[in-house]
Formats: structure tokens, sequence, C-alpha cells
């Protein structure tokens, strides 16, 4: 149960920041905030193993997060110019 409620927590703050640092208006719930947060650290997750750069870990550090974060900027981006 920890473990899952750790997950929306961060989300929810990776998703406030991508919101918060993308230009312009990003409107959009809670729910989908957190999504957008989870998002970002899989898209995160998914270019650091396609580029070689280490495996899937646990814990929580500052460059995971800078990462997770630039994730939910690219899926804000994507999100507006191709849906």
């Amino acid at each position: 149960m920890g473990d899952i409620l750790s997950m929306l927590l961060s989300g929810l703050l990776v998703g406030l920041a991508a919101r918060v640092l993308y230009p312009g208006a990003v409107d959009m719930g809670l729910a989908r905030t957190i999504l957008l947060g989870i998002g970002g650290a899989l898209v995160a997750g998914l270019a650091s193993s396609l580029a070689g750069r280490g495996t899937v870990g646990e814990g929580f550090n500052r460059a995971g997060c800078l990462a997770s974060v630039v994730g939910a900027l690219v899926l804000i981006y994507l999100g507006r110019h191709f849906w």
C-alpha cells in the first residue's frame, strides 16, 4: 500500500512541476496530473533503457526526478501538437 501511495505522490509532484514549467496554461485535473507524472517517469525510464544508461532501480534521486519532469514535458508537448 505504501508503494502505491508513494507512486501517486511522486506522480503528483512531477506532474505539477511539469505543468508549472510548460509555457502556457495546462488545463487538467488532479487525476490527469498524477498520470502525467507517472507517464513522465515511464518515458524517462524508457529513454534511459534505450540509451543503455542503466537499469531500472529503486529509490529516490534528483536525476531521476529531473528526467521524469522532462519526460512529462515531452508528453505535454506531444499531447498538444499531435492529439
